[in-house]
Parts: structure tokens; C-alpha cells; sequence
């Protein structure tokens, strides 16, 4: 049991980051290259590649190279719950406008 809970704390406490709530909110829309998510969060490539890495080590995030480019995917099947969860995330209309003036790169 204290295993399942010193899982569920590091789960929390990478939640508990803004930008990595940002960036699964995202990603819950569609699959993106960390260009994309750089230019949506208006943050640097090292900031959002350093949160992209922790979330794909807790298995939240997978990622898909298509050419010269890498796309990041939420990977929620160990996280059921946390569908429901994110689907909360306040800003889907923003999230989806500022998705739909993105282009579509490696596709």
C-alpha cells in the first residue's frame, strides 16, 4: 500500500506544475511537436522540452518521430481517472482556437 501511495504523491506532484497542466491540456486535443507547444505557451524550447521529458517518464506522455519531427501524444491508459481529470482544465475554446491556427508539420 505505501508503494501505491509514493506513486500516487509523484503523480500529484508533477501535476502540480502549470505548464505541465498547459501542456497535457494540449495534448489532450491532438498530438503535437514541441514547436508547437512552444509557440502556444509562449515559453522556451529547453522549458518545454524538460517538461515534456518528465511527463513521458511517468508514462503520461509517448512521443512518435515522423521525419525530422517529434510528436507528443498523451499516453493515458495506465491513468484512466485522469482523462476525467483533464477534461476540467479550464480554456478548451482558447486551447482549440490557438490549435486550429497551428499547420499540420510531418503529416
Amino acid at each position: 500500500m505505501s508503494d501505491k501511495l509514493a506513486e500516487m504523491a509523484e503523480l500529484l506532484k508533477l501535476l502540480g506544475d502549470r505548464t505541465r497542466l498547459a501542456i497535457l491540456g494540449l495534448l489532450q486535443e491532438r498530438e503535437l511537436c514541441v514547436g508547437d507547444i512552444v509557440e502556444l505557451l509562449g515559453t522556451s524550447q529547453p522549458n518545454a522540452s524538460q517538461h515534456l521529458r518528465r511527463l513521458k517518464s511517468a508514462g503520461l506522455v509517448q512521443e512518435t518521430k515522423r521525419g525530422q519531427w517529434v510528436f507528443y501524444a498523451l499516453n493515458l491508459d495506465d491513468f484512466p481517472d485522469l482523462r476525467i481529470f483533464l477534461s476540467q482544465l479550464p480554456g478548451r475554446k482558447e486551447r482549440l482556437r490557438s490549435l486550429s491556427g497551428l499547420h499540420q508539420r510531418g503529416q
